[in-house]
């Protein structure tokens, strides 16, 4: 398996925008791409696992929909018709929403979250549902208690977590669109490591309403494509305020669409980038690095002016973040009790309430989920709240300061997307700390809620896989990630295998 680019008039080898035009025009339809997207799933996703869920029939009838509005000359977005892959913790009334646990094996929940209602109302087919590690926690795909996702650049290999399976599935032209979450890297890891393009909004513009929570304060959506561009149309989509989650920044949309325009037409004069000192050198792979100041040369060409920034508290973030995530994971997941709905064990008439809640979160939660809870529990208990989880907000603290002092004096901040390429299925799996340092680079973004993109920056000469290129924003500034980010994609050139 290889992500070469599909042969020339092959549907499924389209970007996004080159799909709504031909859509728009008539002179594709919407049945036509999705039919092609679900024949390229049936096709290949028994040797990748992307998909835990198919909505073929109801993909096709959303796309015969899109159509007629079409040509009736009331498409409802400039995405009407082109279909997309949709992260497996977004509820759907139509489709299971599983978060890749046992516990919800089978569930049909009773609303759409309001991303899959955007999408709805967008005119864009949904395909299925992707897989994911479960509950979002996980950075290889590895933690789903279905299936292992593997990447399409080398099957061997994982393709990021926890959204490993929006990734390959785009990566691997199942998809043109695709929707994830990022709690702390869960989109951008998983676009570097697959050569597509994953946004981590700020937090608070795209809604959380019926997204499963994994930890609350730190979640958010966010639009997954193979381009600049397609990534900013499906994020105006998706972006805006919600009456119903109570994070919802009520604040307009900054126009993405319009500033990846900008950047992929004009050069970066006047932009100033900062290279943050902490999020690389010692640890980090060296074809990793060769990319990153290959990147850094191609922006400096572009026009923008490069200069280091220093964010000391950094070095703290992975301490902080896995001490405020599993603290966030034992409050949140408590609702999974077997009463409600979702797997129950032992409701046979001879155990207590108490038990059959004991016996179903024992089989229905996998061991990355009970690790965090049992850590989470611990560092909210009486008498160690305030030495580590109040500790860690302070840092917390610390870190969103270094961002607003480094945005003080640059546009933009650029790292690494992760400290590697992929590396090996089953590789990691055993040892927690390797995982969680995987997710280095991205977690400050998630701490401070400010908004991130990783764009594809070509392959490392080590051993020919994906590297990303991570660039952050201030918060509700998200337009320059896109504006950057499309005048790079436009100067980088096409990515192709060796």
């Amino acid at each position: 398996m290889s992500s070469a680019t599909r042969a020339a008039g092959d549907i499924t080898g389209l970007s996004a925008a080159d799909l709504a035009r031909k859509i728009a025009a008539r002179e594709l339809s919407s049945v036509e791409v999705t039919t092609a997207h679900l024949d390229r799933i049936a096709e290949i996703d028994d040797q990748l696992g992307a998909f835990l869920h198919v909505s073929g029939a109801e993909a096709l009838v959303a796309a015969k929909a899109a159509d007629d509005a079409i040509a009736a000359g009331e498409a409802p977005s400039p995405l009407a018709g082109v279909p997309i892959a949709l992260k497996d913790v977004f509820t759907t009334v139509d489709a299971p929403t599983t978060c890749g646990s046992k516990i919800l094996e089978g569930w049909v929940p009773p609303y759409d979250a309001a991303v899959t209602e955007r999408l709805r109302a967008a005119g864009i087919p949904i395909l299925g549902k992707t897989n994911m590690d479960e509950f979002a926690m996980g950075s290889s795909t590895e933690n789903s208690a279905y299936q292992v996702t593997r990447n399409p650049w080398d099957t061997t290999k994982i393709p990021g977590g926890s959204g490993g399976g929006s990734a390959a599935a785009l990566a691997s032209y199942q998809a043109p669109l695709a929707i994830g979450t990022d709690t702390g890297g869960s989109i951008r890891q998983p676009a570097a490591v697959t050569a597509t393009v994953g946004v981590k909004p700020t937090y608070g513009t795209v809604s959380r309403y019926g997204l499963v929570a994994c930890a609350s304060s730190l979640d958010q959506g966010g639009p997954c494509g193979r381009t600049v561009e397609d990534t900013a149309l499906l994020h105006a989509v998706i972006a805006g305020h919600d009456h119903r989650d109570s994070t919802s920044i009520d604040a307009p949309v900054p126009d993405v669409v319009a500033a990846a325009k900008f950047g992929a037409e004009q050069d970066l004069s006047g932009v100033r980038i900062g290279v943050v000192t902490e999020l690389g050198g010692e640890g980090y792979q060296a074809g990793v690095l060769d990319s990153f100041h290959a990147a850094l040369a191609v922006l400096t060409d572009r026009g923008a002016e490069v200069v280091e920034v220093s964010c000391p508290h950094f070095t703290y973030a992975l301490g902080a973040y896995y001490l405020i995530l599993p603290s966030e994971v034992s409050s949140n997941l408590a609702r999974f009790d077997a009463m409600r709905y979702g797997l129950r064990v032992g409701d046979d008439g001879t155990h207590s309430a108490e038990e059959v809640m004991a016996l179903t979160r024992e089989v229905g939660f996998g061991p990355e989920v009970k690790r965090r809870i049992m850590i989470g529990t611990y560092a909210l208990s009486s008498g160690y709240y305030d030495a580590y989880y109040g500790q860690a907000q302070k840092v917390r603290t610390l870190i969103a300061r270094d961002f607003a002092a480094a945005f003080s004096q640059v546009d933009v901040l650029v790292s690494p997307t992760t400290p590697t390429t992929a590396f090996a299925i089953g590789e990691k799996v055993d040892d927690p700390l390797a995982m969680y340092l995987f997710d280095l680079c991205t977690l400050p973004v998630n701490l401070a809620g400010v908004g991130a993109m990783s764009v594809p920056s070509g392959l490392s000469a080590d051993d020919g896989m994906p590297v990303g290129l991570q660039i952050m924003a201030p918060a509700l500034a998200d337009d320059r990630l896109y504006r950057v980010g499309a005048a790079y994609e436009a100067a980088r050139g096409p990515i192709e295998p060796s």
